[in-house]
């Protein structure tokens, strides 16, 4: 019963992912484009929005500055202060989000039919005429510190700073997109304004819409909205070098448990051969328990809890990270183990078996992704952001079936680097030996 349940469940899931699939690309008089998928089965419309640049447009001295002002974007905006402003997004049962990358900054929108024009006019007061209100600024700024300290002290936290400054340095990738204590503490609010200014721009606008609107109804709706952005911002940073090599970094931390972060350069998302190496990430250690790292360091030597890997694709750098945790007396042991497996897995690839049982895995989760207009909506921005094309929804499965098995272990050797892998370990790991090591 719990099989057919759960053939059931993915059946569905295949059938909204190929309803989601009629995508219709729409500009609107303004020129703004965008992605929609229509359903009117909900009077509910979910809206995404991506701009590039994000956290790597601040300005030297100015760390953080634009995740503060996108943390005080609704705090405030036109006539209503920040009390005001809350109390209209709630009569309206609408929903905000507004974040910060270190690539984009994203806004996301859901609201009723009935109140399409209201909440999108109060929104665009928050984008257009936010108020950054002193008392707004102070408030939200400590918060922000806050945070800071919060990760001062975790040693997850730390393993990614140094992890990222050792790798990229005076680039933007090479330091929080939070700030420091006194890039934050200095900022004024005329800092944030010039923030908002070079972070919200038309030029690098993404969209998509899922939901009971028309192409026409969202052609007006975005102009509107967005129209009366800045044409066009900032130049992006250049590329990053990654400039880690392979070794070890140690930082001392009073803590039963040593935690690690380690890594090396990766490949771009539109490399031919990405497919390839997303199926090899997940065998070797983002497939959870099935995965071989977590077989090796979990399951037959029991060295931690999890471990995992993951491909990540910046838009100026791309890397193949991983994490584990374990006691100070056996990281030594889970490192070398995790050494000894990406060795194996460039030199040996996978096997066939291997490879079967991940393409019907990926090929049978994918879609589930498609659960919810604004899920949908995320997926529409993110392929638009990446140049995928709308049918990309439909061929992704076969794409991702078609890698065979040579493929995957000629990507194996080009892109597993074993010699170059560093290990950024904080904790009081017993027994590692370390090419560096650095005070908390």
């Amino acid at each position: 019963m719990i099989r057919f349940a759960l053939t059931f469940c993915a059946a569905m899931a295949a059938s909204v992912a190929h309803a989601a699939v009629d995508i219709k690309q729409v500009t609107s008089p303004g020129g703004i484009n965008a992605w929609l998928v229509e359903e009117h089965g909900i009077p509910f419309t979910a809206l995404e929005i991506r701009i590039r640049g994000g956290a790597s447009l601040d300005l030297p001295g100015k760390r953080g500055a634009t995740n503060l002002m996108m943390a005080l974007i609704e705090e405030g905006a036109g006539d209503l202060d920040a009390q005001a402003f809350q109390t209209k997004r709630e009569e309206l049962a609408a929903s905000y989000g507004f974040d910060t990358g270190d690539d984009v900054v994203a806004i996301s929108a859901q609201f009723l039919t009935e109140n399409r024009e209201e909440a999108v006019a109060l929104l665009r007061d928050a984008l257009i005429e936010p108020r950054f209100d002193q008392s707004a600024v102070d408030r939200v700024r400590e918060q922000v510190l806050s945070n800071i300290a919060g990760d001062a002290k975790s040693p997850n936290a730390i393993a990614s700073a140094a992890f990222d400054a050792a790798a990229f340095g005076d680039h933007p990738y090479g330091s929080s997109l939070d700030g420091t204590v006194e890039s934050v503490t200095a900022l004024t609010r005329d800092d944030i304004v010039t923030a908002h200014a070079n972070a919200l721009t038309r030029d690098r606008l993404y969209v998509g819409a899922v939901g009971d609107i028309t192409a026409d109804e969202l052609g007006t709706m975005l102009d509107d909205l967005l129209g009366d952005l800045p044409a066009t911002g900032p130049a992006l940073p250049a590329d990053a070098e990654f400039a880690l090599k392979g070794g070890t970094t140690v930082i001392p931390y009073d803590t039963p448990q040593s935690v690690a972060l380690f890594g090396h350069a990766g490949i771009e998302r539109d490399d031919p051969d990405y497919f390839a190496a997303y199926i090899l990430n997940e065998a070797l250690g983002a497939g959870g328990f099935e995965s071989r790292l977590m077989q090796e360091v979990r399951e037959k030597r029991g060295l931690t809890y999890g471990v995992s890997t993951f491909l990540v694709s910046k838009f100026h750098a791309d890397l193949v990270l991983g994490q584990v945790a374990s006691a100070n007396a056996t990281v030594a042991q889970a490192i070398d183990v995790i050494k000894a497996e990406w060795a194996r897995m460039a030199q040996d690839g996978m096997t066939q078996e291997e490879l079967d049982s991940v393409k019907t895995y990926l090929t049978g989760a994918y879609p589930l992704r498609f659960d919810g207009n604004a899920d949908i909506a995320g997926i529409l921005v993110g392929m638009q952001m990446i140049d995928l094309p709308p049918e990309y929804i439909v061929n992704r499965n076969d794409m991702l079936n078609a890698v065979t098995l040579d493929d995957v272990n000629r990507v194996a050797r080009e892109l597993l680097q074993p010699d170059n892998l560093h290990f950024v370990v904080v904790g009081q790991p017993e027994g590692l030996e370390a090419d560096a090591a650095a005070g908390n």
